[in-house]
């Protein structure tokens, strides 16, 4: 059996953090100097950290702002960082994002604009579209937060009701370059659904938002009818706004798990890489892994023990409880329930940003002692699945991951540790 799992998968977790830090993947992709001005705008949890990479290695002029989540800035002297909240936006998110597009206006051909762009931007980088309030966008994010919808319908939606996501922020530059660079928190890594794409022109139309809002049974204002149904859509991929922009994905989730699978590797454990772009709801990917685990653990497959198994993406939870939420506890409490204190197996699963849900905790870990420990503390996992109470089960075990902002952000990270126990 191996010497300290926790420690293990702990390392693993923060191998693949470290591998999106902005320091690291940032100044390969800095543009050339050029004769105008270069002006530095973003928004996202990366986006102030990612500025800060850009100052430490651009000795040229600099002027811009981003916005990043509260708590998340980073020390920067010619950007400005400013700080709003996420995942429902707040008036400051507004008042950054009339900021940055103050920014970019009146620039030339001459001039450039570099767009720091990263998961959670769609929430923090927030212009309601003409007709509609910050109040009733609020309400349809928190409503589309809750059910169920996954992050490539609901920045769909978003698009829609924002005067600068999908492609609005680069038409509001133009005729000025855009080099957009993205650190990816999506499956996909599509740049048009990082942060809602505000450098990139959208597919989508108000008809599909529209559908959206009518499968999840969401209650929308008159003006956000009104403006789906007359309003004017976000510039098209061939939206000669557009013609000067470049998008460019500089991190993503399969760059970490790899990050993570060297780690296991040199501890004399096989990794294997699951997906780096895993759907669905939280509890029932728990089940699938859960079962996969211990075929390992039992028969050899998809590989023997040692083993562990690595996968990415962003799950859902279908919030039906009163709990603390948050998607990798939710996880990872199902996958303790559906391992069933079976031997030899431990698992991690955290937000690669440091923060599950509404709580400034990246996570938790799971061991084979878990509900062991969890009944003889009065604790009913069921019970508290049910209730969506993953962060206040862990934290009564003492098993919740804390790294504080991590100042990136590349969706989650999950691994499930599998000894030879025999």
């Amino acid at each position: 059996m191996l010497d300290a799992p926790r420690a293990l998968l702990t390392a693993m977790f923060d191998a693949a953090v470290a591998a999106a830090d902005p320091m690291r993947c940032v100044p390969a992709h800095l543009p050339p100097e050029g004769p105008g001005r270069l002006v530095v705008v973003g928004a996202g949890k990366a986006s102030a950290r990612m500025a800060e990479a850009v100052e430490a290695h651009r000795a040229g002029p600099l002027e811009g702002v981003v916005v990043t989540r509260y708590g998340h800035g980073a020390p920067c002297e010619r950007i400005r960082i400013l700080e709003a909240a996420h995942p429902v936006p707040d008036a400051a998110g507004e008042a950054a994002t009339r900021a940055i597009l103050d920014a970019v206006s009146g620039l030339t051909e001459d001039d450039a604009v570099l767009a720091l762009i990263s998961g959670g931007g769609s929430a923090l980088l927030t212009a309601p579209a003409p007709g509609i309030t910050l109040a009733e966008k609020r309400a349809v994010n928190a409503a589309l937060l809750r059910s169920g919808a996954h992050i490539g319908e609901m920045n769909t939606v978003r698009k829609h009701l924002s005067a600068v996501k999908g492609g609005g922020l680069a038409a509001a530059a133009y005729p000025a370059r855009v080099l957009s660079l993205m650190i990816s928190d999506v499956p996909g890594d599509d740049p048009g659904t990082i942060a809602s794409g505000p450098t990139v022109g959208t597919d989508s139309t108000p008809a599909d938002a529209l559908a959206l809002l009518a499968r999840y049974g969401i209650d929308m204002p008159p003006s956000i009818r009104a403006h789906l149904e007359t309003g004017t859509p976000p510039p098209r991929p061939d939206d000669p706004r557009l013609s000067r922009t470049e998008n460019r994905v500089i991190a993503a989730p399969q760059l970490s798990l790899e990050a993570a699978a060297r780690v296991a590797r040199e501890a004399g454990v096989t990794p294997l890489i699951l997906g780096d772009a895993i759907e669905g709801e939280s509890r029932e990917v728990a089940r699938v892994l859960a079962a996969m685990a211990m075929q390992a653990r039992r028969h050899g497959q998809p590989a023997p023990a040692p083993c562990a198994l690595i996968s990415g993406g962003e799950t859902t939870v279908t919030v039906r409880g009163t709990g603390r939420g948050g998607r990798n506890v939710e996880h990872a409490l199902a996958l303790a329930l559906a391992l069933n204190e079976s031997r030899g197996i431990h698992a991690i699963a955290c937000d690669t940003d440091g923060v599950d849900g509404l709580e400034d905790i990246a996570g938790a870990v799971v061991a084979p002692d878990t509900l062991v420990r969890a009944r003889a503390a009065g604790l009913d996992a069921r019970a508290m699945l049910d209730d969506n109470d993953g962060h206040r089960f862990f934290e009564m075990l003492g098993d919740q991951v804390v790294t504080g902002p991590t100042l990136t952000n590349v969706n989650d990270f999950r691994a499930i540790l599998v000894e030879d126990v025999n």
